[in-house]
C-alpha cells in the first residue's frame, strides 16, 4: 500500500482537500486504485451535528455515515463511495480507545496518548486503506490521507505524531507528504516568509515534506519558486505552484503540467506496482474524458438557476448541491450562473428591515430559468422557501425541491390547493392542526447524533407514473436509489387529498407508507426528492435529478430524455 499524506500550512481552508482530490485522480489516470481518508482534528465524533454555516455540508455516504463535506470532493473526482470509516474525527478515535479500556482490553496499563492514541489512529489508516471502495471490488493501491487543519495546532498534535512514527513503519517508498502552503502577495510582492515558517514548523514536528504546493492568486515567479525550494530544503521541481483558475476541475490539469504525477511515481516507486492492461486503459480514457469535459468553454451560454435557501452566508452549506449543478450545466454545454437568494428576503416586504432587500430578492427570483429550494432545519426562511414553491407552480419555472425543499413544496400545495392555510410541518409547529409533514415514527428526539434516516435507500416509482420526467431521466427504472439525511416526512393521512388536488407521489419506500417524491404533470419541471441526490453526483456523471433539472430550466430535458434512453437501448443490446 502507498500513502500520499496532505497537510497545510499558514492558514487553513487553501484548498487541501481540492488538492488532494487532484493528486488521487492522476494517480487513478494511471491505472492504480485509489482511496481517501479525511482526518478532522475536533472532538465531534462525526460531522451530524455540526451547524453548516460553521462547517459547511455535512456530507452524507452511501452507507449513512456523516462526514465531512471533503469526502465530497474524493468521490466526485475519484467515483468512489467511502465508508463511514474514511472520516476520522478525534472523537472517534478517543472514543475508541475509551471504550477498549472500559472491556479491560489496557487493563494494569496507563492508557496515554502516546502509544494508546497514536497507535489506533496507525491502525485504523492501515485498516480502512485496504477496504474497496470503487467499482472494481479490490483493495486499493494508493490511499490518499488529507490532515485537516494547519500543522502546529495543538488539536492536531497527537495525529502528527502518529502520522511521523507512520512514515516510518511503512517504509522508504511508500507515503508521500505534500504540504499545501498560502503564498500571499501584499502590495505585489509574494511573499514566502509564511511558508518557510510553516515548513520549519513542521519539520519540527517531525513530519518531512516531499512536495510543497503553493497556494496563490496569480503563477509565481522563478525567483519565489526557488527561494521557498532552497529555504524549505527541496528541490526546484518539488515545489508546484496551484494558483487560482477559473474551475477547480482544472486543477487536476494544472498539477499535471509542473510534473506532480511524475514526482509522485518517482517518490513512491509506482513503476514496480503491476497493473492490469483493463485498468490502464480505464485510466486513459478516464483522463482524456476528463480533459474534454473541463477544459475552459468562455463561449457557453449561461444559465440562470435561482438557489433559495437558509444558508446563503456560506456558500460550503450548498457545496454538493453546487457541484451536481455544475455538473448538469457542463453537460448540457451551458455556464452555471447561480443567484443566491436568501429565503427570509422572500417573506413580506413589511417584516424587513430594509424592505428594499425584498424587492431585490423577487427581481434576482423572477429573471432565472430554474428554481431551487435545497435542505435545511429549523423555521426560519420556511415561509419564503413556501412563496418561492408558490411562484415557480403558477408561473411555470422548473422547480427543484431537495428534502427540506420537497416538504416545502408539500405545504405549499396543502395551504393553496387544498384550502389548508394554516398546513404546516411538526418540525415549525408542534400544536397546528394540519401537520402536513410530521416527525418520523422510528426517529428519536433524545439523541441527535446520527438517529436521522440517513444512507442510500430505494424508492420505487409507483404504477402509473410512467409519464414522469424524473422516472424518464432514471432510464425508465422502477427503483432509484439515492442518500437520505432527514427526520420529518409527508404525513400518510393527506395523501389522497394532495394528490386529488393534481400532487403525484410517484415515488415511496418499499412500505409504500413514505413518500419519496412529488412530481406535478402539467408542470415543465416541478419535482420534490426527500432524499439528497447531490451527493451521488459525478464530474463525468451527474446526478439525473439535477440534470432533469437543469435541462428543464435551458429548455432541453425532452433532448436529454430522448439521449438516456437511447444509451439505455444501446447499452441494453451489448448486454443481450
Amino acid at each position: 500500500m502507498k500513502y500520499v499524506l496532505v497537510s497545510g500550512g499558514v492558514i487553513s481552508g487553501i484548498g487541501k482537500g481540492i488538492i488532494a482530490s487532484s493528486a488521487g485522480l492522476l494517480l487513478k489516470t494511471t491505472g492504480l486504485k485509489v482511496t481517501a481518508i479525511k482526518i478532522d482534528p475536533y472532538l465531534n465524533v462525526d460531522a451530524g451535528t455540526l451547524g453548516p454555516l460553521e462547517h459547511g455540508e455535512c456530507f452524507v455516504l452511501k452507507d449513512g455515515g456523516e462526514s465531512d463535506l471533503d469526502l465530497g470532493n474524493y468521490e466526485r473526482y475519484l467515483n468512489l463511495n467511502l465508508t463511514n470509516e474514511n472520516n476520522i474525527t478525534t472523537g472517534r478515535i478517543y472514543k475508541a480507545v475509551i471504550e477498549r479500556e472500559r472491556r479491560g482490553d489496557y487493563i494494569g496499563r496507563t492508557v496515554q496518548v502516546v502509544p494508546h492514541i497514536t497507535d489506533a489512529i496507525q491502525d485504523w489508516i492501515q485498516r480502512v486503506a485496504k477496504i474497496p471502495v470503487d467499482d472494481s471490488g479490490e483493495e486499493p493501491d494508493v490511499c490518499i490521507i488529507e490532515l485537516g487543519g494547519t500543522v502546529g495546532d495543538i488539536e492536531s498534535m497527537p495525529f502528527v505524531e502518529a502520522l511521523t512514527y507512520f512514515r516510518y513503519k511503512v517504509g522508504k517508498g511508500n507515503m508521500v507528504n505534500i504540504h499545501v502552503s498560502y503564498v500571499p502577495i501584499i502590495h505585489g510582492e509574494e511573499k514566502t516568509k509564511p511558508t518557510q515558517h510553516a515548513i520549519k514548523q513542521m519539520r519540527s514536528a517531525g513530519l518531512i515534506p516531499d512536495l510543497i504546493a503553493c497556494r496563490c492568486e496569480r503563477p509565481l515567479n522563478t525567483v519565489t519558486t526557488q527561494k521557498i525550494a532552497r529555504s524549505c530544503q527541496v528541490e526546484f521541481e518539488q515545489v508546484v505552484t496551484v494558483r487560482d483558475i477559473e474551475t477547480i476541475y482544472q486543477v487536476p490539469l494544472l498539477l499535471e503540467e509542473q510534473g506532480l504525477l511524475d514526482r509522485l511515481r518517482e517518490a513512491l516507486m509506482l513503476d514496480q506496482l503491476p497493473l492490469s492492461e483493463p485498468l490502464v486503459r480505464k485510466g486513459s480514457n478516464l483522463w482524456e474524458l476528463w480533459k474534454k469535459t473541463v477544459v475552459s468553454k468562455p463561449y457557453l451560454d449561461p444559465v440562470n438557476i435561482a438557489l433559495v435557501g437558509k444558508y446563503i452566508a456560506l456558500p460550503d452549506s450548498y457545496l454538493s448541491v453546487i457541484k451536481a449543478l455544475e455538473h448538469s450545466a457542463m453537460r448540457c454545454n451551458r455556464k452555471l450562473n447561480l443567484i443566491w437568494i436568501d429565503a427570509e428576503h422572500l417573506e413580506d416586504a413589511t417584516l424587513q428591515s430594509d424592505p428594499t432587500t425584498y424587492h431585490r430578492a423577487w427581481s434576482q427570483l423572477t429573471i432565472a430559468s430554474g428554481c431551487i429550494c435545497p435542505g435545511g432545519f429549523g423555521s426560519r426562511g420556511v415561509p419564503g422557501m413556501v412563496k418561492a414553491a408558490k411562484w415557480a407552480r403558477e408561473c411555470k419555472v422548473p422547480y427543484l425541491g431537495i428534502c427540506l425543499g420537497m416538504q416545502v413544496a408539500v405545504i405549499e400545495a396543502a395551504r393553496n390547493l387544498c384550502g389548508y392555510v394554516d398546513a404546516t410541518s411538526e418540525e415549525f409547529d408542534q400544536h397546528a392542526e394540519h401537520q402536513v409533514i410530521i416527525f418520523m415514527p422510528e426517529g428519536s428526539k433524545e439523541i441527535m447524533g446520527a438517529t436521522m434516516r440517513l444512507g442510500t435507500k430505494a424508492t420505487h416509482f409507483q404504477p402509473g407514473s410512467e409519464w414522469s420526467k424524473l422516472r424518464a431521466l432514471y432510464g425508465d427504472n422502477t427503483i432509484m436509489e439515492e442518500r437520505h439525511r432527514h427526520r420529518y416526512e409527508v404525513n400518510p393521512d393527506f395523501i389522497k387529498e394532495l394528490e386529488q388536488s393534481g400532487l403525484n407521489f410517484i415515488g415511496k419506500d418499499e412500505t409504500g407508507r413514505r413518500m419519496e417524491v412529488v412530481e406535478l404533470k402539467d408542470h415543465p419541471f416541478f419535482v420534490g426528492v426527500q432524499a439528497h441526490p447531490e451527493f451521488t453526483s459525478r464530474v463525468l456523471a451527474p446526478s439525473p435529478t439535477y440534470l432533469g433539472f437543469v435541462a428543464a430550466s435551458i429548455g432541453c430535458l425532452d433532448e436529454v430524455i430522448r439521449d438516456i434512453r437511447q444509451q439505455r437501448e444501446l447499452s441494453d443490446k451489448a448486454h443481450f
